[in-house]
């Protein structure tokens, strides 16, 4: 952990967040050194950030002192070069525990999942999200998704909620995340409170996003193509509207058309596409499963068909480095 907040590491970034899978062993336990050069890698590729034990990196699956070790090597990896977030999520009182082993652990904040099953209301869920946020120095950040999905007002409220430094978005309604940009910014003027892009394939929806001042995003295909999701990054930032298009009309469209194909494959099909660049990281913990080998081979092709077009917009050499 830094002693810089992490709202202002977070606030100029220079690359895509980082959501690293959960490397297993052949026996199915966590190993600990192919998760350590899955985060080195995806570091020196250019990650602006690195989200452990989150949606991709399996937190669901994982027991408390597993959780705990994976931090703290996502910790050890980083060295402070990139902040380092931890998932936290269930009821109110484990999502504590999981915020003090993530403190404990080093992490420099933490990434709320929604609690566990229940449907809540409103004020239930503001509730929970500030005993979370106030029981470690953790800045957090708050995942909208499935049972957690937020009013204007209560997104406002949360804001003023001390420890809660942003809002990431998985639902993907544009016409509510105005509403809690709008809300928040005229009910908080000056006040600056992050938004993230939390959609699983989040640059297909970069530009809408950005469209509303929602810059930051969590790139799941960073996890197995770096150098794509840089070089898609990078596009968007300079306004190079040939690539942008061209990766998302023959790389990140028929990516997610695969992801439809199957129950899990935001996690499943991560973890082969990283199988595919040659680090073995195992295969998912049950209930999830692996995509069948036709897939995997769908997705040999989509990569390749990406690096194809990186290579002809003059691309290709500079993101691989």
């Amino acid at each position: 952990m830094t002693s810089a907040p992490l709202a202002a590491r977070l606030t100029d970034v220079a690359g895509p967040l980082f959501f690293p899978v959960t490397a297993y062993g052949p026996d199915g336990t966590v190993d600990l050194d192919a998760f350590r050069a899955h985060v080195r890698a995806g570091i020196d590729a250019g990650a602006a950030a690195v989200f452990a034990c989150c949606g991709t990196g399996e937190f669901h699956a994982l027991t408390p002192e597993e959780f705990r070790n994976v931090v703290a090597a996502a910790v050890e990896e980083t060295a402070g070069q990139v902040p380092v977030v931890a998932g936290a999520g269930y009821g109110t009182a484990l999502a504590i525990q999981y915020a003090k082993l993530a403190e404990d652990a080093g992490a420099d904040g933490l990434l709320a999942m929604p609690p566990y099953l229940v449907v809540a209301g409103q004020e239930g869920l503001l509730g929970h999200y500030a005993a979370l946020a106030g029981a470690t120095g953790l800045e957090t950040i708050v995942y909208q998704r499935d049972n957690a999905v937020f009013t204007p007002e209560t997104v406002l409220a949360l804001a003023q909620t001390p420890g809660i430094i942003g809002l990431k978005d998985g639902v993907g309604d544009l016409d509510l995340m105005q509403r809690i940009v709008s809300a928040v910014r005229t009910g908080l003027p000056g006040q600056d409170f992050l938004y993230f892009n939390g959609l699983p394939t989040a640059e297909l929806t970069g530009l809408a996003y950005r469209g509303i001042g929602v810059t930051l995003y969590s790139s799941a295909v960073f996890a197995f193509a770096p150098d794509i999701a840089l070089a898609f990054y990078r596009a968007m930032e300079s306004g190079d509207d040939d690539l942008v298009n061209a990766l998302l009309d023959h790389f990140y469209r028929p990516l997610v058309e695969l992801r439809a194909k199957g129950r899990g494959y935001a996690v499943s099909l991560v973890k082969a596409g990283v199988r595919l660049e040659g680090l073995e990281v195992g295969e998912v913990r049950t209930p999830l499963t692996e995509p069948p080998a036709e897939h995997v081979e769908e997705l040999a092709v989509i990569i390749a068909n990406g690096r194809a077009l990186l290579e002809k917009h003059g691309a290709g050499q500079e993101e691989r480095g």
